[in-house]
This record gives structure tokens, C-alpha cells and sequence, in this order.
């Protein structure tokens, strides 16, 4: 029964209200890329490889056979363009770097990450490529025939009207797309979960669906060793752990999070240590002795091009002392430490930043929670995964939606 109605479920069906994708050239600059993303609520935008020039056609057939040289070659966040601030090379001139083309970005992801599907292909084929490695599933908007009695001409001129206007565009050759995630994928099997019993009720331990192969990185170790890990962790959907000596779960460094901050984190991923960038990112805005430390820093470092440039660390110019040392901002990291630890215990700030959709702070679960309990858990908080601890906080491993969808298509095979 649940084999048949993931087949003759279409993805169109899951893509009913959904809003057609911004998207840039992909002949844009890492500029353009941190304008849109600056300008949208959506914390990715699809990157495009098309031919505008030739977008006022009308006919159907004409946009279609278009359409074939048309295509979503990739999607960038903020997380992508603070990865590449903060690289050596791009340190000494932020400005300068964000000049580069936007290829040099989506020239990091792996390939297929996103993928084009028809509406009217099936669920089942679109878990299957999920599977395979797409994190973005393309799909045509299908749109109505008449909408308030305007003109399909009238509606394609409104559309050329809306892009001209806008740095980002939503139509291609006349058509708009959207996309679907794995969380919609999620959601949607969690809306039908009464199909796959007995296998939601399981415990995550007992499906084997707990990856002990995580990206963990020290509390006290610099931020600037945590980049390949947060490339990672944004390439495969996940987060990057902070632990201890002991490998306690203290917190974590998510993508998610870190994208809805803008691209001067940069300049405190160069100078904090990982314990006080997870400080640093979370809340509605940072700390004022941490941006001291990191002002102090970047002098030290050289780094005044940035400190000029990021001016969101100015209101704080007349503070920071242009005299501060190397021992006075570790004298002040020190504090911080010491004022986040209480009890044997590190805690949180539980304030928002504007463009969060959830607190700041790490998702967990427990061995023993069930399969359906875990989905719930993970779409209440928007994430795509969540991680597994023990009572005493040490860190079992991680449960992904990748490996939720593997455990149902397994399950469909033996039914």
C-alpha cells in the first residue's frame, strides 16, 4: 500500500503553494549573490545558467524548446560567500574579493546537488534522487489558464516588468519554478506516517540510522580550523559539533545559523576561537565585548582593510581602543569563556537574530527516540538533521533526514 501511493503521488502535489525560486545568472559576482541574499528572506538563491535575451517570446512550444538550454546549475547562501572571505587571499580586501564571479563559489559544491524534475514525475522517483545526492529538486511551476481575466500576454509582460526591477529573477523563458527539500519530503511522508507502521514507532538506534562519522571540532580551538568543516557540513546538510577535551556536547557551529548572519562574521571567524564564534552568532546580534576582541585582533593581525570595510563593527569604534594588546583581548576572550561556562555546564543565549526561524542552539535527541518522534522534532525546528547524546551529554553521533528517507525506501523494498 505505501509502495503504490509513493508511486502514484505526484511532486507536484508537494509543491501547491509553494514560491517561485529567485534566482541569479550565473554570470553574476559574489557581489550580486550577497545583495540578493541580503534582500530575501530565503536563505539560498538558485544560481541559473540561461539566455534572457531571448525571453519575450510567447509561444509555448517556443519557451519549452528554450527551456532545454535553461537550467538551475546550482544554489548559493551566505554561508558560501563567508567561506570565501575567509580565505587568505581575500582577508587583506573583502571589497575586491566580492568582485570575483559567482562560479568561484558554485565551483566548490558537488555535483547534482540540484536537480531539474517534471511535475508529474513521482514521489518515489524524487526520494530516489534525494538518495543519490540532490539536495534541491527543480520543478516547474504549473500555472493556471486564466487568472482575474488579465491576459496570459498581459501576465508575461508584468513578469518582464517585476525582473527588470529586481536584481534577481523568478521566470525562465516564460516559466517559474520552485523547489523541494528533503524537509518537504519529510513532511509530507510524516502527514501519510500511518502507512509505514510498524517502522515509525522503531528507535533510531534500532534502524542503525546513527552516523558516528560527524565533523566535531574542539571548543578552544581557533574558528579559522572549523572552515572545512562548515564547507563540509553545508555540502552534506549537517552542522559541525563543539565538544570538549572529555567529548562533551557543548553546542554546535550550524550553516543554518551562520547564514542568517551577513559577511562580516568573517571577520570574527579569523580571529575568535570556535567556543566564542557560537557566542558570537548567537542571538540577535553580538556581544559587545566579543566585537572589541575581535576588533583588537584584526589590528593585530594587520587586518585594518577589514575592520574598515565591515562596518558593522563601527558603532563600537569609539570604544574598542586602538591601544588594545594582544594580552587584553585574550584577558577579555578569557571572560567570555568563563561567563558562558557555569555549573560545569555551558549555556546559550535564547535571543533571536532577525532572520532566524528558531533559537540558536543545538537540536538533540536520544538513542532510544523513536523514528517519528525524531521527524517531528527535526521539522518543528527546521533542520535537517539532529544529534544524538547520551544522558551524560556525550556525543553518540548524528541522524539525518538523508538517512530517514534511506530507512523508508529500504522499508518499501521489503514490502
Amino acid at each position: 500500500m505505501a509502495v503504490s501511493f509513493l508511486q502514484e503521488r505526484e511532486v507536484s502535489d508537494l509543491c501547491l503553494g509553494k514560491p517561485p525560486l529567485r534566482s541569479l545568472s550565473a554570470t553574476s559576482t559574489i557581489a550580486d549573490a550577497l545583495a540578493a541574499l541580503k534582500n530575501s528572506e530565503d536563505s539560498f538563491i538558485s544560481v541559473w545558467n540561461c539566455d534572457h535575451r531571448r525571453s519575450k517570446k510567447e509561444s509555448e512550444a517556443e519557451a519549452e524548446e528554450e527551456g532545454e538550454c535553461c537550467g538551475c546549475v546550482g544554489k548559493v547562501c551566505m554561508v558560501d560567500v563567508i567561506c570565501f572571505l575567509c580565505r587568505e587571499d581575500n582577508l587583506l580586501s573583502p571589497s575586491q574579493a566580492l568582485k570575483a564571479p559567482l562560479s568561484i563559489i558554485l565551483s566548490q559544491a558537488p555535483p547534482q546537488i540540484v536537480v531539474h524534475l517534471e511535475p508529474s514525475s513521482s514521489l518515489l522517483e524524487a526520494i530516489d534522487l534525494i538518495l543519490q545526492g540532490a539536495q534541491n529538486l527543480v520543478v516547474p511551476i504549473i500555472a493556471p489558464t486564466r487568472r482575474s481575466g488579465i491576459s496570459r500576454r498581459k501576465q508575461h509582460q508584468i513578469q518582464i516588468q517585476i525582473q527588470k526591477s529586481s536584481t534577481t529573477t523568478t521566470s525562465h523563458n516564460g516559466r517559474e519554478f520552485c523547489w523541494l527539500t528533503q524537509e518537504d519530503v519529510i513532511r509530507f511522508l510524516l502527514g501519510s506516517i500511518g502507512l509505514f507502521t510498524p517502522l515509525p514507532a522503531l528507535s533510531i538506534d534500532a534502524l542503525g540510522i546513527i552516523s558516528t562519522d560527524v565533523l566535531a571540532i574542539d571548543y578552544y580551538s581557533p574558528a579559522s580550523m572549523a572552515l572545512p568543516a562548515i564547507s563540509k557540513s553545508l555540502a552534506d546538510q549537517t552542522s559541525v559539533a563543539i565538544v570538549d577535551s572529555d567529548g562533551t556536547f557543548i553546542g554546535e557551529i550550524s550553516p543554518f545559523i551562520l547564514g542568517c548572519c551577513d559577511e562580516t562574521v568573517a571577520a570574527a571567524v579569523t580571529t575568535l576561537s570556535t567556543g566564542d564564534l557560537m557566542a558570537y552568532i548567537d542571538g540577535g546580534g553580538p556581544p559587545e565585548d566579543l566585537v572589541r576582541v575581535v576588533k583588537a585582533r584584526l589590528r593585530e593581525k594587520n587586518l585594518e582593510k577589514m575592520l574598515e570595510e565591515f562596518t558593522i563593527l563601527s558603532p563600537l569604534a569609539s570604544e574598542a581602543s586602538s591601544a588594545s594588546s594582544a594580552s587584553s583581548s585574550d584577558e577579555e576572550s578569557s571572560s567570555v569563556r568563563m561567563r558562558m561556562r557555569s555549573g560545569g555546564r555551558y549555556s546559550r543565549s535564547s535571543s533571536y537574530s532577525a532572520r532566524m526561524v528558531r533559537k540558536a542552539e543545538a537540536i538533540v535527541c536520544h538513542p532510544k527516540s523513536s523514528l517519528v518522534a525524531v521527524m517531528i522534532q527535526a521539522i518543528a525546528h527546521r533542520v535537517n538533521y539532529l544529534w544524538v547524546i547520551e544522558d551524560d551529554c556525550s556525543l553518540v553521533g548524528i541522524v539525518t533526514f538523508s538517512s530517514m528517507l534511506k530507512v523508508f525506501r529500504e522499508h518499501l523494498e521489503t514490502m
